[in-house]
């Protein structure tokens, strides 16, 4: 039986070697705020380019954690991905009150990890998406959807655990997806990390300027 990663800095190194090497300009992006200290060690390992993507679940009133969608932002470029099994089932109006304030959110969080620093540019690049893992995969769908409107060469979507299903309805949108470790009972992305605690916003940027 495979044991937990310790904590998603050592689950980053585990990940860089299954990526491997990656050719062409690379540009990792860490999806705030758990992916980001997972990427840190992604981006050493490959000698590219760290940089964050802020990235929005869409939760459901009363119960946040059941995602309605998600939305994404890449410059000034939002891109809202829509979970339509629970979003069809919402009133619309309670939908927008959640993007709108998620938006708010995001907004706010681009500015407190990038300062004055311009938008990331991915075009032309090759594009690695990393997060601590994938459960429904709504926050990524929206992270790849943000970014191929940016015309990146390529996009890579690239984590430490993952649900079997979700890492396999990625490959239709990414155009290459890694899961390190798809458990064969998957409850949670934190049954498969020891210590799976809360990331600040002042260990994103401490990530970010190392």
């Amino acid at each position: 039986m495979r044991r937990p990663y310790p904590d998603r800095v050592a689950a980053g190194r585990v990940l860089a070697t299954e990526l491997g090497r990656v050719p062409g300009s690379v540009l990792v992006l860490g999806l705030a705020r758990g992916g980001v200290p997972v990427a840190a060690p992604v981006a050493d390992a490959l000698g590219a380019e760290l940089d964050v993507l802020i990235v929005r679940k869409l939760g459901l009133p009363g119960q946040p954690e059941l995602a309605m969608g998600a939305v994404a932002g890449v410059g000034d470029a939002l891109q809202v991905v829509r979970n339509e099994s629970i979003a069809e089932h919402v009133d619309p109006d309670v939908l927008e009150e959640v993007r709108v304030e998620e938006v708010r959110e995001l907004r706010r969080r681009e500015q407190a990890y990038r300062g004055d620093r311009p938008p990331i540019d991915v075009r032309g690049r090759v594009v690695v998406l990393v997060d601590d893992g994938l459960a429904t995969g709504a926050t990524m769908r929206a992270a790849v959807e943000a970014v191929r409107k940016q015309q990146p060469a390529r996009v890579i979507v690239a984590v430490p655990v993952g649900a079997a299903e979700t890492c396999r309805r990625l490959e239709r949108v990414a155009d290459e997806v890694v899961c390190a470790w798809t458990p064969r009972y998957f409850n949670a992305v934190g049954q498969a990390y020891r210590d799976f605690g809360p990331v600040t916003d002042d260990a994103v940027r401490a990530a970010l300027e190392s």
